[in-house]
């Protein structure tokens, strides 16, 4: 099993009851020693992201909707890009730039944080895609680690496809799929197993 670190996802072992994180997707942004703090990335909201950030929907990856990134804060915005061009693209364009990367922060590979305070035009890359998030899910020291440990949570890596997917209500499903052995056996696990 791999160690939870920022760019991997958590995926809600079907024990996992709690109706916060019941069979969801978690991108983690950030994991250390003071915890760790992620977004949800299979809840869409029917809110569309233009009534939100306007100038930022002409960017957002299909469902073009804001996301429930998790119950806490639920008034704050994360956004979560995919820079166009491919990695080779981005660390030429990042390079030489020092410590404000103009409003993008590297995640991994290719997909990052955005500042949304800023307009797309004045951050330091160009997107292929992005989604918003209201709220995030947090852990406290160890707290996720203990999660792990009792089996509420699998880590995999995090791939652009899944973290902006077009059919996010499927996510669940498809990471798990794709993960192949007991995993992808998983996936098949009936919402109400007393039903099968």
């Amino acid at each position: 099993m791999n160690p939870p670190e920022r760019g991997r996802l958590l995926v809600a072992a079907p024990s996992l009851a709690d109706p916060n994180f019941f069979r969801t997707v978690v991108l983690l942004l950030a994991c250390d020693e003071d915890g760790a703090l992620g977004v949800v990335l299979n809840r869409p909201s029917d809110t569309p992201l233009a009534e939100i950030v306007p100038s930022w929907a002409l960017h957002a990856s299909e469902p073009g909707v804001l996301f429930s990134g998790g119950p806490v804060q639920p008034n704050a915005a994360i956004c979560v890009g995919h820079t166009a061009g491919g990695l080779e693209s981005l660390e030429t364009t990042l390079e030489g730039i020092e410590g404000d990367l103009g409003g993008y922060s590297p995640l991994t590979g290719t997909i990052g944080t955005v500042d949304l305070h800023r307009e797309p035009e004045e951050v330091a890359v160009s997107f292929a895609g992005l989604r918003v998030f209201k709220g995030y899910a947090g852990w406290g020291p160890g707290q996720l680690d203990d999660e792990i440990a009792d089996e509420a949570w699998f880590v995999v890596d995090g791939r652009p496809e899944h973290i902006l997917t077009p059919e996010p209500e499927g996510l669940w499903e498809a990471v798990l799929r794709h993960e192949g052995g007991w995993l992808s056996v998983l996936a098949r696990h009936p919402v109400d197993p007393s039903l099968n």
